[in-house]
């Protein structure tokens, strides 16, 4: 495999569109408010932020990782063999994902149970690594697995902390599980002698804050369309200066 030079860098970093890019993956095609894609985990363990923070950082890890193996042997895999190329890629990366935790962060790992290995079977991940990253360099993506991972760990982070709030009275509880002995007084009481909402728990609470979630995020595309056609209205119809040379009578 032939090495990138120095000057093949800056003429990748050159060509990439590092707004769009991110502007995609936050926002215009987030992965789980518009594609819609891994919303079996994402709706089973936002119990809490800790849970939803675990499951998005592996997610994100093996996304960006997975983009860039496939963008390395985009050119040596024929379309026979492509998408079983890709899932052993990220069946790969998923099991150091799920092995690291075993290690680092095993109450965790226990926690989030059956879904670590299930982010092989992840629509994001496979998703990006055929439609994107087989098709462009290294350097677009990593940013394209990036910035959805960073979306989607968003979206996972908000229904969390919606569902830890409504449902416990609390945020951040049990962070010590990622951060160890110095996230045990990160949790934040914010009502005290709570009585626990079970609904906003169970998985029911999940679907009802996703649907406001993505209800939220329409709202907001709507006035962005709205405010820019009303501008773009005011160009077309602006003023007209009218001409008053010559004589008046």
């Amino acid at each position: 495999m032939q090495m990138i030079q120095p000057e093949q860098w800056v003429q990748l970093m050159a060509n990439t569109d590092f707004v769009k890019l991110t502007q995609n993956g936050l926002w215009d095609n987030n992965p789980a408010l518009v594609q819609l894609l891994g919303l079996c985990p994402l709706l089973a363990v936002t119990g809490t932020v800790v849970n939803a923070l675990g499951l998005g950082l592996a997610t994100l890890i093996v996304l960006v990782l997975s983009n860039v193996a496939v963008s390395l042997i985009r050119n040596f895999v024929n379309d026979s063999i492509r998408l079983p190329a890709f899932v052993m890629i990220i069946a790969s990366l998923v099991t150091c994902a799920e092995l690291l935790m075993q290690a680092y962060t095993y109450e965790l790992y226990e926690i989030l149970g059956i879904f670590i290995p299930l982010i092989v079977t992840n629509c994001a991940i496979l998703g990006r690594a055929d439609a994107f990253a087989s098709k462009h360099s290294i350097v677009p993506a990593a940013l394209d697995g990036l910035m959805m991972g960073i979306g989607f760990m968003v979206v996972l982070l908000l229904l969390g902390a919606m569902r830890e709030l409504i449902g416990q009275g609390t945020l951040f509880s049990d962070m010590s599980l990622i951060f160890g002995d110095i996230a045990r007084d990160w949790e934040i009481q914010l009502i005290d002698n709570y009585n626990n909402f079970l609904f906003a728990i169970l998985p029911p609470g999940a679907f009802v804050g996703m649907g406001l979630i993505i209800a939220g995020k329409n709202v907001i595309d709507d006035r962005i369309a709205k405010a820019k056609a009303a501008r773009a209205h005011d160009v077309k119809t602006g003023s007209k200066r009218v001409r008053v040379t010559g004589n008046i009578s």
